[in-house]
Protein backbone atom coordinates (compact mmCIF):
# COMPACT_ATOMS: atom_id res chain seq x y z
CA UNK A 1 0.00 0.00 0.00
CA UNK A 2 1.57 3.53 -1.17
CA UNK A 3 0.74 6.70 -0.90
CA UNK A 4 -0.84 8.07 -3.58
CA UNK A 5 -1.83 11.76 -2.76
CA UNK A 6 -1.20 13.59 0.08
CA UNK A 7 -1.88 17.13 1.87
CA UNK A 8 -1.40 19.69 4.31
CA UNK A 9 -3.23 23.06 5.31
CA UNK A 10 -3.80 24.97 8.48
CA UNK A 11 -6.14 26.30 10.47
CA UNK A 12 -6.72 28.56 13.32
CA UNK A 13 -9.11 27.95 16.04
CA UNK A 14 -10.69 30.40 18.73
CA UNK A 15 -10.10 29.74 22.40
CA UNK A 16 -13.13 30.49 24.78
CA UNK A 17 -10.86 32.04 27.35
CA UNK A 18 -7.00 33.11 27.44
CA UNK A 19 -5.17 30.16 28.16
CA UNK A 20 -1.99 30.81 30.06
CA UNK A 21 0.94 27.89 29.49
CA UNK A 22 4.18 27.76 31.28
CA UNK A 23 5.86 29.76 28.21
CA UNK A 24 3.02 31.62 26.21
CA UNK A 25 -0.52 32.79 26.36
CA UNK A 26 -3.08 32.23 24.08
CA UNK A 27 -6.87 33.10 22.89
CA UNK A 28 -6.71 30.66 19.72
CA UNK A 29 -4.80 27.54 18.62
CA UNK A 30 -2.93 26.88 15.09
CA UNK A 31 -3.45 23.48 13.70
CA UNK A 32 -1.94 21.82 10.91
CA UNK A 33 -4.08 19.18 8.96
CA UNK A 34 -2.62 16.26 7.10
CA UNK A 35 -4.04 13.99 5.09
CA UNK A 36 -2.68 11.38 3.48
CA UNK A 37 -4.35 8.70 0.64
CA UNK A 38 -3.81 5.08 -0.81
CA UNK A 39 -3.98 4.63 -4.34
CA UNK A 40 -6.98 2.12 -3.50
CA UNK A 41 -8.93 5.28 -2.07
CA UNK A 42 -8.05 4.70 1.43
CA UNK A 43 -7.58 7.50 3.46
CA UNK A 44 -5.97 8.56 7.18
CA UNK A 45 -5.33 12.06 8.99
CA UNK A 46 -3.44 13.56 11.30
CA UNK A 47 -3.53 16.64 13.19
CA UNK A 48 -0.38 18.57 14.30
CA UNK A 49 0.24 21.29 17.42
CA UNK A 50 1.76 24.44 15.76
CA UNK A 51 3.40 26.22 18.43
CA UNK A 52 6.79 28.18 18.30
CA UNK A 53 7.62 27.33 22.28
CA UNK A 54 5.82 23.42 21.81
CA UNK A 55 6.61 21.81 18.28
CA UNK A 56 9.21 24.30 17.42
CA UNK A 57 7.50 24.56 13.94
CA UNK A 58 6.10 27.49 11.57
CA UNK A 59 3.65 26.53 8.81
CA UNK A 60 6.57 27.20 6.51
CA UNK A 61 8.83 25.46 8.14
CA UNK A 62 6.72 22.45 8.32
CA UNK A 63 5.60 22.37 4.84
CA UNK A 64 9.14 22.78 3.91
CA UNK A 65 9.99 19.52 6.17
CA UNK A 66 7.10 17.28 4.37
CA UNK A 67 7.65 18.14 1.19
CA UNK A 68 11.07 17.89 0.96
CA UNK A 69 12.31 15.41 3.31
CA UNK A 70 9.46 13.01 4.64
CA UNK A 71 6.92 12.38 2.31
CA UNK A 72 9.88 11.79 -0.52
CA UNK A 73 11.59 9.35 1.98
CA UNK A 74 7.84 7.55 1.95
CA UNK A 75 7.11 7.45 -1.52
CA UNK A 76 8.23 4.13 -2.84
CA UNK A 77 7.48 1.97 0.57
CA UNK A 78 4.58 -0.20 1.51
CA UNK A 79 2.95 2.43 4.47
CA UNK A 80 0.81 -0.82 5.11
CA UNK A 81 4.26 -1.79 7.14
CA UNK A 82 4.32 0.30 10.30
CA UNK A 83 8.16 -1.01 10.41
CA UNK A 84 9.12 0.16 7.25
CA UNK A 85 7.84 3.69 8.15
CA UNK A 86 9.96 4.11 10.86
CA UNK A 87 12.80 2.87 9.28
CA UNK A 88 12.49 5.15 6.30
CA UNK A 89 12.22 7.79 8.61
CA UNK A 90 15.13 6.93 10.82
CA UNK A 91 17.60 8.38 8.60
CA UNK A 92 15.80 11.62 8.94
CA UNK A 93 17.35 13.68 12.09
CA UNK A 94 14.98 16.39 13.84
CA UNK A 95 11.39 16.68 12.06
CA UNK A 96 10.06 15.39 14.48
CA UNK A 97 6.48 17.00 13.97
CA UNK A 98 6.60 16.05 10.31
CA UNK A 99 7.25 12.89 10.70
CA UNK A 100 5.27 12.17 13.51
CA UNK A 101 2.37 13.37 11.87
CA UNK A 102 2.53 11.23 9.10
CA UNK A 103 3.32 7.51 11.28
CA UNK A 104 0.10 8.49 12.58
CA UNK A 105 -2.02 9.46 9.35
CA UNK A 106 -0.47 5.97 8.03
CA UNK A 107 -2.01 4.59 11.48
CA UNK A 108 -5.03 5.79 10.40
CA UNK A 109 -5.12 4.84 6.81
CA UNK A 110 -3.87 1.11 7.86
CA UNK A 111 -6.95 1.08 10.05
CA UNK A 112 -9.04 2.44 7.05
CA UNK A 113 -7.76 -0.12 5.01
CA UNK A 114 -8.57 -3.16 7.47
CA UNK A 115 -12.11 -1.69 7.68
CA UNK A 116 -11.81 -1.52 11.59
CA UNK A 117 -10.69 1.58 13.84
CA UNK A 118 -7.78 1.86 14.97
CA UNK A 119 -8.32 1.36 18.76
CA UNK A 120 -9.79 -1.98 17.89
CA UNK A 121 -6.85 -2.99 15.24
CA UNK A 122 -4.77 -2.35 18.22
CA UNK A 123 -6.79 -4.57 20.52
CA UNK A 124 -8.13 -1.30 22.41
CA UNK A 125 -10.85 -0.23 24.47
CA UNK A 126 -13.55 1.94 23.12
CA UNK A 127 -14.15 4.10 26.06
CA UNK A 128 -10.97 5.66 27.53
CA UNK A 129 -10.53 7.27 30.83
CA UNK A 130 -10.09 11.58 30.27
CA UNK A 131 -8.37 13.89 32.64
CA UNK A 132 -8.66 17.74 32.50
CA UNK A 133 -5.88 20.22 33.11
CA UNK A 134 -6.57 23.11 35.28
CA UNK A 135 -3.85 25.70 33.56
CA UNK A 136 -2.33 28.89 35.69
CA UNK A 137 -5.13 30.93 37.05
CA UNK A 138 -5.52 32.17 40.72
CA UNK A 139 -6.15 29.12 43.10
CA UNK A 140 -9.93 29.75 43.50
CA UNK A 141 -10.47 30.10 39.51
CA UNK A 142 -8.69 27.66 39.08
CA UNK A 143 -10.69 25.27 41.69
CA UNK A 144 -14.16 26.70 40.09
CA UNK A 145 -13.33 25.50 36.93
CA UNK A 146 -12.24 21.86 38.45
CA UNK A 147 -15.57 22.05 40.27
CA UNK A 148 -17.22 22.97 36.53
CA UNK A 149 -15.62 20.14 34.61
CA UNK A 150 -16.24 17.74 37.83
CA UNK A 151 -20.00 18.61 37.57
CA UNK A 152 -20.96 18.78 33.58
CA UNK A 153 -18.45 15.63 32.89
CA UNK A 154 -18.01 13.58 35.46
CA UNK A 155 -14.42 13.71 35.58
CA UNK A 156 -12.23 12.49 38.65
CA UNK A 157 -8.85 12.69 37.47
CA UNK A 158 -6.90 16.28 37.18
CA UNK A 159 -3.70 17.58 36.27
CA UNK A 160 -3.41 21.27 37.70
CA UNK A 161 -0.63 23.18 36.25
CA UNK A 162 2.05 24.32 38.74
CA UNK A 163 4.84 26.72 38.91
CA UNK A 164 3.21 29.66 40.23
CA UNK A 165 5.21 29.48 43.25
CA UNK A 166 5.23 26.87 46.47
CA UNK A 167 2.82 28.79 48.69
CA UNK A 168 0.49 29.59 45.21
CA UNK A 169 0.31 26.31 44.11
CA UNK A 170 -0.39 24.65 47.47
CA UNK A 171 -3.15 27.26 47.72
CA UNK A 172 -4.56 26.37 44.11
CA UNK A 173 -4.37 22.15 45.77
CA UNK A 174 -6.13 23.05 48.83
CA UNK A 175 -8.85 24.92 46.68
CA UNK A 176 -9.40 22.60 44.23
CA UNK A 177 -9.13 19.61 46.93
CA UNK A 178 -11.92 21.22 48.95
CA UNK A 179 -14.54 21.57 45.89
CA UNK A 180 -13.62 17.79 44.57
CA UNK A 181 -13.39 15.89 47.57
CA UNK A 182 -10.93 13.60 48.54
CA UNK A 183 -12.28 11.14 45.78
CA UNK A 184 -10.62 13.21 42.99
CA UNK A 185 -7.13 12.09 41.66
CA UNK A 186 -4.74 15.04 41.21
CA UNK A 187 -1.32 15.18 39.45
CA UNK A 188 0.72 18.34 39.07
CA UNK A 189 2.83 19.68 36.30
CA UNK A 190 5.19 22.32 37.28
CA UNK A 191 6.90 22.37 33.75
CA UNK A 192 10.15 22.74 35.30
CA UNK A 193 9.12 25.91 36.69
CA UNK A 194 11.53 25.06 40.08
CA UNK A 195 14.92 24.95 40.70
CA UNK A 196 17.09 21.77 40.76
CA UNK A 197 17.91 22.63 44.66
CA UNK A 198 14.34 22.86 45.07
CA UNK A 199 12.25 19.70 43.81
CA UNK A 200 12.49 17.47 46.65
CA UNK A 201 10.66 19.97 48.96
CA UNK A 202 8.22 20.40 46.50
CA UNK A 203 7.77 17.21 45.68
CA UNK A 204 7.36 16.94 49.32
CA UNK A 205 4.53 20.10 49.42
CA UNK A 206 2.53 17.66 46.34
CA UNK A 207 2.46 14.55 49.07
CA UNK A 208 1.50 16.65 52.19
CA UNK A 209 -1.49 17.89 49.45
CA UNK A 210 -2.58 14.30 48.31
CA UNK A 211 -1.12 14.26 45.09
CA UNK A 212 -0.64 10.94 43.01
CA UNK A 213 2.04 11.77 40.30
CA UNK A 214 4.10 14.90 39.73
CA UNK A 215 5.43 15.80 36.20
CA UNK A 216 8.96 18.01 35.54
CA UNK A 217 8.77 19.31 38.77
CA UNK A 218 12.44 20.94 37.66
CA UNK A 219 14.37 20.72 34.57
CA UNK A 220 15.22 16.62 34.24
CA UNK A 221 18.09 15.26 33.25
CA UNK A 222 18.56 11.44 33.46
CA UNK A 223 21.39 11.75 36.10
CA UNK A 224 22.51 11.03 39.57
CA UNK A 225 20.18 14.14 40.47
CA UNK A 226 17.16 12.41 38.79
CA UNK A 227 18.00 9.18 40.51
CA UNK A 228 17.69 10.45 43.75
CA UNK A 229 14.69 12.40 43.48
CA UNK A 230 12.68 9.81 42.41
CA UNK A 231 13.77 7.08 45.14
CA UNK A 232 13.11 9.95 47.90
CA UNK A 233 9.58 10.18 46.81
CA UNK A 234 6.30 7.62 46.80
CA UNK A 235 5.27 10.19 43.56
CA UNK A 236 6.22 8.41 40.20
CA UNK A 237 7.89 11.50 38.40
CA UNK A 238 5.90 11.77 34.99
CA UNK A 239 9.16 12.58 32.85
CA UNK A 240 8.10 15.00 30.05
CA UNK A 241 9.67 17.72 28.77
CA UNK A 242 13.11 15.52 27.89
CA UNK A 243 11.32 12.67 26.77
CA UNK A 244 10.90 13.06 23.64
CA UNK A 245 12.09 10.14 22.09
CA UNK A 246 12.62 6.22 22.74
CA UNK A 247 16.00 6.59 23.33
CA UNK A 248 15.89 9.34 25.50
CA UNK A 249 13.08 7.16 27.66
CA UNK A 250 15.69 4.33 27.88
CA UNK A 251 18.28 6.76 29.47
CA UNK A 252 15.06 7.89 32.21
CA UNK A 253 14.27 4.34 32.79
CA UNK A 254 17.45 3.24 33.41
CA UNK A 255 17.69 5.59 36.01
CA UNK A 256 14.68 4.36 37.52
CA UNK A 257 11.55 6.56 36.02
CA UNK A 258 8.33 5.48 37.14
CA UNK A 259 6.41 7.09 34.53
CA UNK A 260 7.16 9.10 31.17
CA UNK A 261 4.88 10.63 29.14
CA UNK A 262 4.29 9.81 25.51
CA UNK A 263 2.27 12.50 23.51
CA UNK A 264 1.05 10.99 19.80
CA UNK A 265 0.94 14.95 18.88
CA UNK A 266 4.30 15.69 19.62
CA UNK A 267 5.74 12.29 18.61
CA UNK A 268 3.52 10.50 16.91
CA UNK A 269 2.02 7.08 17.23
CA UNK A 270 4.97 5.03 16.21
CA UNK A 271 7.45 6.74 18.73
CA UNK A 272 4.42 6.65 21.16
CA UNK A 273 3.75 3.00 20.90
CA UNK A 274 7.56 2.48 20.85
CA UNK A 275 7.82 4.34 23.72
CA UNK A 276 5.30 2.42 25.70
CA UNK A 277 6.48 -0.74 25.19
CA UNK A 278 9.38 0.82 26.46
CA UNK A 279 8.01 2.15 29.64
CA UNK A 280 6.13 -1.42 30.22
CA UNK A 281 8.85 -3.64 30.54
CA UNK A 282 10.27 -1.78 32.75
CA UNK A 283 7.72 -1.68 35.12
CA UNK A 284 6.80 2.09 34.19
CA UNK A 285 3.90 3.69 33.45
CA UNK A 286 2.68 6.18 30.86
CA UNK A 287 0.84 9.12 30.47
CA UNK A 288 -1.11 10.27 27.25
CA UNK A 289 -0.35 13.84 27.65
CA UNK A 290 -1.87 16.75 26.40
CA UNK A 291 -0.28 18.30 23.18
CA UNK A 292 -3.35 21.59 22.80
CA UNK A 293 -5.12 19.13 20.73
CA UNK A 294 -8.78 20.18 18.53
CA UNK A 295 -11.65 17.50 18.87
CA UNK A 296 -9.76 16.27 15.76
CA UNK A 297 -6.57 15.46 16.71
CA UNK A 298 -9.02 14.12 20.26
CA UNK A 299 -10.11 11.95 18.25
CA UNK A 300 -6.71 10.92 16.36
CA UNK A 301 -4.60 10.85 19.40
CA UNK A 302 -7.29 8.87 21.79
CA UNK A 303 -6.90 5.45 19.97
CA UNK A 304 -3.16 5.70 21.05
CA UNK A 305 -4.47 5.90 24.66
CA UNK A 306 -7.17 3.54 24.04
CA UNK A 307 -4.38 0.58 23.73
CA UNK A 308 -2.40 1.46 26.81
CA UNK A 309 -3.50 -0.80 29.41
CA UNK A 310 -5.72 0.98 32.12
CA UNK A 311 -5.26 -1.39 34.88
CA UNK A 312 -1.36 -1.44 35.42
CA UNK A 313 0.19 1.04 33.32
CA UNK A 314 -1.93 4.45 32.43
CA UNK A 315 -2.74 7.05 33.58
CA UNK A 316 -6.09 8.83 32.77
CA UNK A 317 -5.69 10.65 28.89
CA UNK A 318 -5.04 13.95 29.14
CA UNK A 319 -6.74 14.58 25.50
CA UNK A 320 -9.64 16.91 26.98
CA UNK A 321 -8.30 20.18 25.95
CA UNK A 322 -10.83 20.42 22.70
CA UNK A 323 -13.43 21.31 25.38
CA UNK A 324 -11.63 25.19 25.97
CA UNK A 325 -12.26 25.50 22.38
CA UNK A 326 -15.10 27.54 20.82
CA UNK A 327 -14.85 26.21 17.45
CA UNK A 328 -14.14 22.73 15.65
CA UNK A 329 -13.16 21.58 12.45
CA UNK A 330 -15.10 17.80 12.84
CA UNK A 331 -18.67 17.18 12.45
CA UNK A 332 -19.68 15.71 15.85
CA UNK A 333 -17.42 16.55 18.78
CA UNK A 334 -16.32 14.24 21.45
CA UNK A 335 -18.64 13.38 24.15
CA UNK A 336 -17.32 13.07 27.70
CA UNK A 337 -19.93 10.89 30.49
CA UNK A 338 -18.63 10.05 33.91
CA UNK A 339 -15.13 10.95 32.87
CA UNK A 340 -14.55 8.64 30.14
CA UNK A 341 -15.16 8.95 26.09
CA UNK A 342 -16.45 6.32 24.08
CA UNK A 343 -14.31 6.24 20.49
CA UNK A 344 -15.93 6.31 16.98
CA UNK A 345 -16.70 2.72 15.63
CA UNK A 346 -15.93 3.75 12.19
CA UNK A 347 -12.96 2.71 10.72
CA UNK A 348 -11.98 6.04 8.55
CA UNK A 349 -11.16 9.32 9.76
CA UNK A 350 -11.30 11.30 7.20
CA UNK A 351 -15.48 12.00 7.04
CA UNK A 352 -14.98 13.18 10.96
CA UNK A 353 -14.16 16.23 9.06
CA UNK A 354 -16.76 19.25 8.69
CA UNK A 355 -15.96 20.60 5.34
CA UNK A 356 -17.88 23.92 6.18
CA UNK A 357 -15.71 24.21 9.06
CA UNK A 358 -12.58 23.53 8.09
CA UNK A 359 -12.70 25.87 5.22
CA UNK A 360 -14.49 28.91 7.93
CA UNK A 361 -10.41 28.67 9.50
CA UNK A 362 -8.75 27.20 7.32
CA UNK A 363 -5.93 29.63 6.71
CA UNK A 364 -4.16 31.36 3.66
CA UNK A 365 -0.92 30.10 3.91
CA UNK A 366 -0.42 28.22 0.60
CA UNK A 367 -1.38 24.40 1.19
CA UNK A 368 0.25 21.48 -0.13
Amino acid sequence: MKIARWSLEFYRLPYLRQVVWANAVEDSGLYALLRIASEDGHAGLAEGTVKATWSGVSPASLCASLQDLVMPAVAAIDVGDPQAVRAALAPIPENRMAKGMLESACAMLRAAAAGRPLWQCWNGSREVEVSWTVTRQPPEVMAREAAEVAERHGIRAFKVKGGQGMDTDRRALRAIRRVLGDGARLSVDANSAYGRDEAAAYLRLLEEEGVQAAEDPCALRPDRHFEALQQGTRLPIIVDSACTTTAEAALFLERGARALSAKPGRIGMGEAQAMQALAVAHGARIATGIYAESALGTLVNLQQAAAVPEADSAFPAEQTFFLTLAEQVVAGTPVIRQGRVALPASAGSDDWLDPERLARYRLAWPRV
